[in-house]
């Protein structure tokens, strides 16, 4: 194997035939482009995205710059417990196996407002609904193993911290700490989910992709967006954002590096309050409850 880390880029020839990979909204960003980084490598590709019409287009794309054929999609809707139930049933339907689960898909900085279950967008997108997609996934996910679970946070996990009072920002919203609550909640998690895991080959990773350029903006004022381009220099493509998911995703010999938090394609420190078990443990109960399931 040889692979090189240089600038915002990572290359390996690691190869995934005969692997499946599921990712959540690769029709557009650094979900794409993983996508097509990991069918070239030759794995099958699950699609799983809410716009079907896009992700149609991606799809096509995709096979047509790598000449793999094995790209589904699927619909997927996180911001509805409906939606991700009948989409994990499907894969567990269709599909022998899942060895690589990329948790990719979120919201960023968005007016208030609420998922189809009453849950705040940020958090229910991002977090809770990638919690009960995995949970749902997860015996597949062994059966599989060695396999792995890539969660995308963020450094804006380090914005804020963990609102158990008011989780759904039903009190105060403020777009920054909703987000940076909903990207702390996925490195808790991504720790969390690790440990549980322990000796069953799952392994499972966190990370911050860096600032992308990206659709993520799209809910920014326009002085932000116009910031954002002034300062295109030190913001990544939506090529060099996906390096550090493919690169926990691919890379082999990560097992034991299992829970950490990644950037820039290696080892980073996450915040103290992500590094909290006690806190942790009542983040994952009191996403059990809200999602209505039991997982110890």
């Amino acid at each position: 194997m040889h692979y090189s880390v240089c600038c915002n880029r990572w290359s390996s020839d690691e190869r995934l035939d005969g692997k499946t990979a599921i990712i959540t909204g690769a029709n557009t960003g650094i979900g794409k482009e993983t996508a097509r980084d990991l069918a070239r490598r030759g794995a099958r590709i699950i699609m799983a995205c809410r716009d079907i019409e896009r992700a149609e287009e991606a799809q096509a794309d995709i096979l047509e710059d790598t000449g793999n054929e094995n790209i589904v999609v699927r619909k997927l809707d996180l911001s509805d417990i409906k939606s991700i139930k009948a989409f994990a049933a499907l894969v567990i339907k269709e599909e022998k196996q899942v060895n690589i689960l990329i948790n990719n898909a979120g919201i960023m900085m968005c007016p208030y407002s609420k998922t189809a279950d009453g849950f705040e967008l940020q958090f229910g997108v991002n977090h809770l609904g990638h919690f009960l997609l995995t949970h749902l996934l997860l015996d597949l996910i062994k059966c599989s193993a060695p396999s792995r679970i890539v969660v995308v946070a963020s450094v804006a996990h380090t914005w804020t911290g963990l609102h158990i009072d008011d989780i759904n920002s039903e009190r105060s919203y403020d777009t920054m700490k909703a987000y940076g609550q909903s990207k702390l909640a996925n490195v808790m998690f991504a720790r969390s989910l690790a440990k549980r895991l322990q000796g069953t080959g799952v392994s499972v990773f966190s990370l911050h992709p860096g600032v992308v350029q990206s659709d993520l903006w799209r809910h920014q004022h326009q002085c932000i967006q116009v910031a954002v381009k002034i300062f295109k220099i030190f913001t990544k493509t939506t090529e060099e954002g996906a390096q550090t998911t493919i690169y926990c995703a691919v890379e082999p010999g990560l097992e034991n590096q299992s829970g950490g938090y990644f950037s820039d394609c290696a080892p980073a420190r996450c915040s103290r309050a992500a590094s909290d078990d006690d806190l942790a443990q009542k983040l994952w109960e009191i996403s059990c409850n809200m999602l209505g399931v039991n997982w110890q």
